[in-house]
């Protein structure tokens, strides 16, 4: 399996990552124990959580995915070294359970959410720490306008590198990403880390896929010019270009299905339609709808991890299938013509 640096950190990741996010929710602790071992013997080295998860979430479940990681690696302190650990610090909203209603990124909740995640994963160090999302008023989630009506007070971003400094010295991080963030934000974080001779960010993790494309832009740009990579999650858009809700199906335990207000971006109308137009290409050249959704990303120049989520051995088995495939140029040409007519139609 290929690997890839993060920036100019010690960081290396190998190009598919193992997703945590339904562990805790969906899957039990036994079945998260068994996808880190099926991923380790697959060559994964990266797995990804945050202390938000498992999702959708709620204040009885925060936090219990994080603690599961923990319980394996109690039982194998000996193999912490073996891969490279992700975590996340939450930003605001509707989640006044974490740090008692606290969630702004402050010189003040970072090192807070540090050591509790540490506690939970029962390890000396998390290897890449990410705000999962800005603090500062920015469209995502299935927006894309700015709306500058939406202006709110915001932890300075200075502060926040000054924090997230504080701990790569200390010893309980090694380097630092962003999640969901914009253009102006990696700039922003590079300059001022730059200017104030403090470390720079050394990955972004936002959602890409066939239906969600904006990062092809000026995010794009910025990550070639800057040499910050992304990390994509939800390759396969929720599950929705797996061609598992093909015909309107609902599959009773998917998790479109299972939760009916998550992942709305997804179920937009000209989603659904272009889902069913990619899983068309996907049947002319033989392949799984998996298969094509999957390798398209893996194969885009400034992902250096694609995050895999499942929610049993068997899905992840179907997408070992896919791991080494790479798009033929007939393929690639009529994803192009399919994305002409459906343009990013989740939004970023």
């Amino acid at each position: 399996m290929k690997k890839h640096r993060l920036a100019d950190s010690a960081l290396e990741v190998t190009d598919l990552c193992l997703g945590t996010m339904t562990w805790g929710e969906q899957n039990t602790e036994a079945e998260a124990h068994a996808q880190i071992d099926w991923a380790l013997a697959h060559g994964i080295n990266f797995i990804d959580t945050a202390e938000m998860y498992p999702v959708p979430p709620n204040r009885d479940t925060q936090g219990r995915t994080e603690s599961l990681i923990g319980g394996w690696n109690t039982r194998h302190r000996h193999r912490r070294g073996e891969f490279v650990l992700a975590s996340k610090i939450a930003g605001p909203g509707r989640r006044d359970w974490i740090r008692n209603g606290d969630t702004r990124v402050s010189a003040r909740t970072i090192p807070w959410a540090i050591d509790d995640s540490l506690t939970r994963l029962c390890t000396d160090y998390i290897d890449l720490y990410q705000i999962h999302w800005p603090e500062r008023n920015v469209p995502m989630f299935g927006n894309w306008q700015f709306d500058p009506r939406k202006e709110k007070e915001s932890t300075p971003i200075l502060e926040q590198i000054e924090a997230l400094a504080a701990a790569i010295k200390a010893g309980k991080i090694r380097a630092y990403g962003l999640s969901n963030e914009t253009a102006f934000g990696l700039c922003e974080f590079r300059r001022l880390a730059e200017q104030h001779g403090l470390p720079s960010p050394v990955s972004v993790q936002n959602g890409y896929n066939l239906l969600s494309r904006t990062f092809d832009g000026d995010l794009a740009e910025v990550s070639y010019r800057l040499g910050i990579p992304l990390l994509a999650y939800s390759p396969l858009a929720m599950g929705l270009l797996s061609g598992k809700y093909r015909g309107g199906a609902q599959p009773v335990d998917a998790r479109l299905a299972k939760f009916p207000n998550f992942g709305e971006r997804y179920k937009r109308p000209r989603c659904v339609e272009a889902a069913e137009e990619y899983c068309a290409v996907a049947g002319r050249h033989g392949l799984t709808p998996t298969a094509l959704a999957l390798a398209f990303v893996r194969n885009r120049p400034f992902v250096a991890s694609t995050i895999l989520g499942a929610t049993s051995l068997a899905q992840l088995d179907e997408l070992a299938q896919s791991f080494e495939l790479e798009l033929p140029e007939a393929v690639l040409a009529d994803i192009e013509q399919v994305h002409e007519r459906y343009t990013s139609p989740a939004g970023q």
